[in-house]
């Protein structure tokens, strides 16, 4: 188990981070996730560890995002400037439009390009992570590239594209 956790949690870590936009949460779902796996004892299938941990993150991403939002009506996104820990993750300018954009994704949409892109999983291993078919993901992806794309054009390029509609 320990050697799992000094081998996966950084990554973990940073998807958590992607999904939850704040360092201390996403350190907690990964710790969460490690105590359940833990607490479930032997896997029957210890290859499977990595793909448990992953799924346990998604899924306690997802629950912490449900509590937050029933908590409040709105929470802003967070400010990644200097003084948020997270801020040394992404240095430069477009990165940061990058997640800001994703941000304004629908969560599974932001989940599959998360997984895809930053944590570098096949579409198979996505579906299993995300419960959905492999189908379900290549679509969800497309969507999500194309309102990505959608969000990080020049105002002016979007508005000549939508005159010329």
């Amino acid at each position: 188990m320990a050697a799992l956790y000094a081998a996966h949690r950084l990554a973990l870590v940073r998807l958590a981070v992607l999904l939850v936009d704040r360092q201390a949460v996403a350190e907690e779902v990964v710790q969460d996730a490690f105590a359940g796996l833990l607490a479930r004892g032997r896997l029957r299938d210890p290859d499977a560890a990595l793909g448990y941990l992953r799924r346990a993150v998604v899924n306690r991403s997802r629950s912490v995002l449900r509590r937050r939002r029933s908590a409040r009506a709105y929470v802003a996104p967070v400010d990644r400037g200097a003084d948020d820990p997270s801020a040394g993750l992404v240095v430069a300018d477009e990165h940061r439009e990058v997640l800001s954009a994703l941000e304004t994704l629908p969560p599974r949409q932001r989940e599959v390009l998360v997984l895809r892109y930053w944590s570098d999983l096949s579409e198979a291993e996505i579906a299993a992570t995300l419960g959905i078919s492999a189908g379900t993901v290549k679509s969800t992806a497309s969507r999500a590239l194309r309102a990505l794309e959608t969000a990080l054009e020049p105002a002016d390029v979007r508005e000549s594209t939508e005159e010329q509609r």
